[in-house]
This record gives C-alpha cells, structure tokens and sequence, in this order.
C-alpha cells in the first residue's frame, strides 16, 4: 500500500500552438460531410429536434455574400459588440459580434459556468453572478436521456478549464452531442487563453492515474457524464448531487447504447478508501473526497480496493497550453481555412468562438436562426462569417435554442440578452464564454 497520503493533482499542462499555415488562405465551405458523426446520433444540438432542421441539398449551399455591420456600441475599454445582417443559403442572415482585445490587461475572458458541473443555468444568468460584462453560451451538454431512470446531468461534452485548473475532461467521441464533426476535429478540441493572455485552438487530453499498492489504473474521465468503455472516471465536489450512473450507460461510438451492469464505485476521503460499492450512486460529493467510478475491466481493478487502502489519485489536462481558461468546441477554422467535409447544409441559428493569428483577439459570434428575419446560417457559412470577422482560428459551439448573447447594458445594468433566441426564450445551458473587465 502507498503510505504517502493521496492528494486530487490538478495540473494543466498545455505549449505552442497548430502549426502555421498561410494566413492569407481563401476559402469557402466544402460540400457536406457524415463521416464525424457516431453511428446513433441524429446529428442535432443539445436537445435540438432533427425535425425542425432546414435541411437542403449540397447542390444550393452557398457562403455568406458579406459581413455587413449595422451598429456598433463600446461595452467597455477593450471590449466592442456588433450587430451584422448578411445574406445566406436560407435566405436573410442577422447576429451579433463581441470582438475583445486580449492585449488590454482589462479585459478578461472566463469560463460562464453554474455552480456545479452537472447542472444549468441561462447565460444572463451565468453573466450576472460572475459580472460579466458580456458573454455567449458554450458548448454543447447532455440534456435528455431516453433509458429508464437515468438522468440527464446537464454537464458539458468537452472539457473545461477554469482559473487555471481542470474542471471537467471530455466524454468519448460517439458519447458527444452536435452536428457531425469534420473528420480533423475531435472531441479533444478547446477554444482558450493562456497565463500569458495569448488565444488559442488547440486540444486537451485528459492523463492521470489511480495508485494503490502495486495497482495502477488510468483516469480516463473527471466530472463526465460519459465514461470510455472499461475505463475509470474521477469525480469530484465540483461534480453536484447528480446521480453518476449516465458515466456507465453507452459505448464509445453508440451514447444510446443500455448501461453496463459490470460496474463499481470507490469513496476515497483525504487519500483513504472509505467505501467500495457495486453500483454507481449520487449525491453530493464533500471537498476533500474524491469518487472513483469504473466499468467492465476499470471496475474489476476497483473492486480490488479495501476499505482503509491508501489511494493517491493524480490527473491533469495535457496540451501544448497552459490554459488559464479554456471551453470545448470543434474547429471550423485553422489558419484561415475550414476543414475538409464541414456540412455546407442544415442552415440553423448558431455560436461561434474564434482567435485572430497573433492570438491577441477574441471574437464571439451568434447568428440567429428558424425566423423570418433570421434563416440562420450553415457550419461552412459560419466559418466564412468567423473569417470575415478577423478570426484566423474558430470554433462551433452550441446551437438551435442554445445559441444565446448577452451583453451589459449602459451605465453599469447587468448583462441581458441581444439576440433572439430560436425557442421564444432563453434556454439553460452547461457553460459559456465570459467577457470581463478589471478595473
């Protein structure tokens, strides 16, 4: 047994970005791509109905024809909101741009997030706890279940940096929820800004693991409402009172596929097993203890554990950054090019995150959509629009009813929101992207 006191390492360990491209490159969205897409997924957002999708033919996709801006207001030094209407394959095209200057030490850009991994919260509402002075929803969450008494948690698919520390790691690829991904991206993808206020896409790899004796087991998940098949998953206080058991139900290509029954769960309280269980339970987690939960061979490597076993556990998020802040999202440009196979059909209401090329600006997009004023716009389009906008490097985030931007009002008034909302309302999402300012 280890007589050393087991402590929950979280480092991030993250160092230089993709690799440079031509920035002067010119292109439009390729034709339509299904090869990122798990075998059952309906290939939506969080909880967005396949139904009510536009769907057309890649024969009539088009890019934006321009970006034209119709108004522009200062939130504060450093930080500018936008409105802009175009013209797309669904018809008019109106949304909304933050541009930040991350060189202006004011400005500050965070991670909008509930109280607890496993929960929601509107964005406005988000903003105003955290005084964000404006903000857009993030990525996409696991919010509906259809197995029998499980759950759905809320919490995000990718990960999650915040204030320099791991918050989250991402869930396998067929577990994801979204549109199809590029056949370049990855569940790993992040959109951040480093400790020396730089922006970034890069990708973030969750690595750590369980000692116990001569037992070593991986971690291969922290906070996730999804685990790899046999594999071990961290959960920790920031996790919430959500039950653990969606961690074990699905395979890493099928997230509909039924629960393993092969299971185990292990309570470890200041580097001590305090209880080994064969079933995965809920309730909240008290700081200072961790919850190690596996399936098939990870769980038989659990249930090896006694109570009173000292147990070091050590994870941290692996990349070529280190994030101070960072979301999850998938690319739609790299140095000025979208990927091969981004979908040119599907025109729906969106949010985007992109980089300029030295990294020292932040753009936030929201294009509304399924309106008349607003047909919304497809993945190809919205990294034209990204493009034109001055990022270099960009991600999709959250769409359909999810897409939401708020931005505080003059004189001080808290954030509220400037977009329309597909869903006639403001929807409770897993996390978003936070503009601040310090004064």
């Amino acid at each position: 047994m280890l007589v050393t006191a087991g402590a929950v390492m979280a480092v991030c360990v993250l160092g230089p970005g993709p690799e440079s491209g031509p920035a002067n490159a010119r292109a439009s969205g390729p034709g339509d791509a299904r090869r990122g897409q798990p075998p059952d997924a309906d290939g939506a957002g969080s909880g967005e109905r396949p139904d009510v999708k536009a769907a057309m033919p890649a024969s009539r996709a088009a890019v934006p024809l321009g970006l034209r801006y119709t108004s522009s207001r200062r939130v504060s030094p450093g930080i500018t909101a936008r409105r802009f209407h175009t013209r797309g394959v669904a018809g008019p095209v109106a949304g909304h741009l933050l541009e930040a200057d991350l060189a202006d030490r004011r400005v500050g850009v965070g991670l909008l997030r509930p109280p607890v991994v496993a929960a929601r919260r509107k964005v406005s509402v988000m903003a105003r706890a955290q005084r964000a002075v404006a903000g857009v929803n993030g990525d996409f969450f696991n919010i509906g279940e259809t197995r029998a008494g499980v759950e759905a948690t809320g919490a995000a698919s990718g990960a999650e940096v915040d204030s320099g520390r791991p918050r989250k790691g991402a869930v396998p690829f067929g577990q994801r929820f979204g549109p199809p991904l590029p056949p370049t991206s990855s569940v790993e993808d992040v959109i951040g800004v480093d400790r020396k206020r730089v922006g970034h896409v890069s990708r973030l790899r969750l690595k750590g693991t369980i000692r116990s004796g001569r037992t070593t087991i991986a971690v291969r998940g922290l906070n996730q409402y999804a685990l790899p098949v046999g594999g071990a998953g961290v959960f920790t206080s920031q996790w919430g009172k959500a039950s653990r058991r969606r961690a074990v139900c699905g395979t890493d290509m099928l997230r509909n596929a039924p629960c393993s029954t092969d299971v185990a769960e292990v309570t470890v309280r200041r580097g001590v097993v305090t209880k080994v269980r064969g079933t995965v339970g809920r309730g909240a987690i008290p700081k200072g203890t961790v919850v190690l939960v596996g399936r098939e061979q990870a769980a038989a490597a659990l249930r090896g554990l006694r109570r009173g076993d000292r147990v070091r556990v050590r994870y941290r998020l692996a990349g070529r950054h280190r994030f101070r802040f960072a979301i999850g999202g998938f690319r739609i440009l790299r140095d000025a090019r979208p990927p091969a196979g981004l979908a040119a059909v599907d025109p729906a209401p969106r949010t985007a995150a992109g980089i300029s090329r030295d990294g020292r600006r932040m753009y936030l997009m929201v294009v509304d959509g399924r309106s008349e004023h607003s047909g919304g716009v497809t993945l190809a389009e919205l990294a034209r629009l990204m493009w034109q906008a001055g990022a270099d490097d960009a991600v999709n985030l959250d769409g359909g009813g999810s897409s939401t931007l708020v931005v505080r009002g003059p004189r001080g008034r808290a954030a509220t929101v400037r977009n329309a909302p597909s869903d006639g309302s403001e929807r409770p999402v897993a996390n978003g992207i936070g503009l601040f300012v310090r004064r």
